[in-house]
C-alpha cells in the first residue's frame, strides 16, 4: 500500500471516528439522557449540557428556518466534504490527513442531524467567570481543531527540496542570465 493510499485510510478513520462519537453522544443526549426534557445539566463548575436547536451552522451563524436553507446548508457541506477528500487523496502529511479527516467526520456529523431532523444537536456550553462559549457539538469541536491545525500547519510548512518554491528559489535572476 502507498503511503498517499494509507494517509487517505488514516485520514478516513479519524473521519469515521469523530462520526461516531458525533452521533452516539446526539443519540446519548436525546435520548439517554433526555435532554430536550431537562434543558440544562450541570456537569462541572465550567460545563453544562445543554439542549440547543441549531438551524444554522458551526455557532448558530447563517441560521435558517425554511427548507431551503436546510437543503442549501446541507449541499454546501457535502461540497466541502467532497473538497476535502480530493485533498486528503493528494495529501503526504499525517497531520494533515487527520485534521482533514477531522473535519469531514463532524461536517458529516451535522449533515446527518440536518437531514433527520432539519437542525443541528448542540449540547456542550463552556463557562467561566461570567463568559460563556457557544453550545457545541463533538462535531463542530472537530472541524474547529481540524481548521486550527490546518491553519498551523499551513504557517509552519516549508517548502521541501524539489518543490515549486524551493526550485524558484534557487533559479538564477534575470540579471544573471546571459
Amino acid at each position: 500500500m502507498t503511503r498517499r493510499n494509507r494517509l487517505t485510510t488514516l485520514g478516513a478513520l479519524v473521519g469515521l471516528i469523530v462520526y461516531a462519537a458525533d452521533q452516539g453522544s446526539k443519540y446519548w443526549i436525546l435520548h439517554g439522557l433526555d435532554l430536550p426534557r431537562l434543558g440544562d445539566v450541570r456537569v462541572l463548575p465550567v460545563l453544562d449540557l445543554t439542549m440547543v436547536r441549531n438551524r444554522g451552522v458551526t455557532f448558530g451563524l447563517l441560521t435558517g428556518n425554511s427548507a431551503w436553507s436546510v437543503a442549501i446548508l446541507v449541499v454546501l457541506a457535502l461540497a466541502i466534504v467532497v473538497g476535502l477528500a480530493v485533498w486528503l487523496r493528494r495529501t503526504d502529511s499525517v497531520p494533515t490527513a487527520i485534521a482533514l479527516g477531522g473535519i469531514a467526520g463532524g461536517a458529516l456529523g451535522n449533515v446527518t442531524d440536518r437531514l433527520h431532523y432539519g437542525w443541528v444537536v448542540d449540547f456542550i456550553r463552556v463557562h467561566a467567570f461570567g463568559w460563556s462559549w457557544y453550545v457545541f457539538n463533538i462535531g463542530d469541536a472537530a472541524i474547529v481543531c481540524g481548521v486550527a491545525a490546518l491553519a498551523l500547519l499551513g504557517r509552519t510548512a516549508r517548502p521541501g527540496p524539489g518543490s515549486a518554491a524551493e526550485t524558484k528559489r534557487h533559479e538564477p535572476g534575470p540579471s544573471a542570465r546571459p
